[in-house]
């Protein structure tokens, strides 16, 4: 299969011409950069940063490892768009998503169409993936599974590309990412 393409897709948010953005929230696949970036815009703005990872976490009182095996990917998938739901309420905030939240259509049009909430993709070459998260499996329940590890990387990748932003950051270092977000998003 061919490799991302650079550079910027789908540079529209959501509302009508001038809305404002009040929330951004970053989606990509692991390895992208979604924790590290995220705090960086959330500074720079001086907004709030969350993982919904971290948050859904606290919530269960469980590892996303453990609410996998609890529950399997879909049953987490479920939990894991409540708590997004109840996130995007907030404005002036960044969030970072797991990798796969995405893949549940209710999330993605959640997204995609709230007001003022700019998607951002953040986008890796599936090598780039491998070579910055090697050995984090015991956390990462979707790349212990190396078997699916390509298919996931390959289905995921035109629904994050549905996001109002895409951004090529495999040879971007964070704070030059940060700033690419927040050009997108007028921020600057």
């Amino acid at each position: 299969m061919p490799e991302p393409i650079p550079g910027v897709i789908q540079p529209v948010p959501p509302g009508p011409p001038g809305t404002p953005v009040r929330r951004i929230v970053l989606t990509g696949f692991m390895g992208s950069g979604k924790t590290t970036v995220g705090p960086l815009i959330a500074a720079r703005l001086d907004w709030k940063f969350v993982d919904a990872d971290d948050v859904i976490e606290a919530e269960a009182g469980a590892t996303i490892a453990e609410l996998f095996a609890l529950h399997g990917e879909a049953g987490f998938r479920d939990r894991e768009h409540a708590a997004i739901a109840r996130l995007i309420a907030a404005d002036a905030l960044v969030l970072a998503l797991g990798g796969g939240a995405i893949e549940h259509p209710l999330t993605r049009s959640l997204l995609r169409e709230s007001t003022g909430t700019l998607l951002v993709h953040l986008e890796v070459k599936l090598a780039t993936t491998l070579k910055r998260c090697r050995g984090t499996e015991h956390t990462r329940p979707v790349l212990a599974d190396q078997a699916n590890l390509a298919a996931r990387y390959w289905r995921r990748l035109p629904l994050y590309r549905t996001a109002h932003v895409s951004i090529c950051v495999d040879a971007l270092k964070p704070d030059e990412v940060a700033e690419a977000v927040l050009r997108h998003a007028r921020l600057t």
